[in-house]
């Protein structure tokens, strides 16, 4: 091997190479450490689109910025990104770097639409589970009820949100749906009336069951004013009514559709 000029020359070749290299790479470890390259500033704005209502300095510095490591070149932006996700009222966040020493992080705020259960979860617009300040969310607009099995948040918003187009044509709107543990609907309307509709046994039935709620609430408000408390849609083909002093059964004969 010895006597081999081209493996020699090879071997040194390659020997001058890796001295090379690691002398490279600690003189970019040594710059990249550099105090120069120390975060200074990270930058909150919104995602596009978006504002942002509910995200404040106070928050990032106590939630967000301790959990950050490196500087410039070796703070890991997944991690970074976790630690902003992990702030009240952020639902999604993305973090870019911007010569020489700071972040920019973009965020997107969950916009809650009501509560989930009975443990002060709020349920946002599209459909995710979170915590945060239940008085801050009601500073945005009045809050509907949900509830649900676990894993049901976005079934029962997407079924919410066809409950608003389906009571339209008779002035009504939902403020609370919940979904039962047997898969049976169960909704409070802007009025203050409870509403059965029970569990779908069809993919028309709950639409139908609304429908027929809708064809005779005039004739039903007409008739008891301010009075109705409780309907139950879960008939084949009429209802059940209770309003204060009163008890019906099924009132499919009683109200001309």
């Amino acid at each position: 091997m010895w006597h081999d000029v081209r493996m020699l020359n090879a071997t040194t070749s390659a020997l001058l190479g890796l001295l090379v290299l690691s002398l490279l790479g600690s003189g970019l470890w040594w710059v990249a450490n550099r105090p120069m390259f120390t975060l200074k500033a990270i930058r909150i704005e919104a995602m596009e689109g978006t504002t942002l209502r509910h995200v404040s300095p106070s928050t990032v510095r106590t939630t967000a910025v301790p959990r950050i490591r490196g500087n410039f070149f070796t703070a890991n932006l997944d991690s970074v990104r976790q630690a902003f996700e992990a702030v009240p009222w952020v639902r999604k966040a993305s973090v870019r770097r911007e010569w020489p020493n700071q972040l920019i992080v973009s965020i997107e705020e969950h916009r809650p639409l009501g509560t989930w259960g009975e443990d002060g979860r709020l349920l946002s617009e599209k459909g995710d589970v979170f915590t945060a300040n239940l008085a801050e969310a009601e500073e945005d607009a009045e809050l509907a009820e949900f509830g649900g099995p676990a894993g049901s948040e976005k079934e029962v918003l997407a079924r919410y949100r066809q409950l608003e187009e389906w009571l339209r044509p008779a002035s009504l709107a939902p403020r609370a749906l919940h979904l039962s543990e047997r898969y049976g609907w169960s909704m409070r309307l802007d009025s203050g009336v409870r509403v059965e509709l029970g569990r779908e046994q069809g993919p028309d039935m709950l639409k139908g069951r609304v429908d027929r709620l809708v064809g005779v609430w005039p004739q039903l408000a007409a008739l008891l004013q301010d009075r109705i408390e409780s309907v139950d849609m879960r008939y084949p083909n009429g209802l059940a009514l209770k309003a204060q002093g009163l008890a019906l059964g099924n009132v499919s004969k009683k109200v001309k559709r």
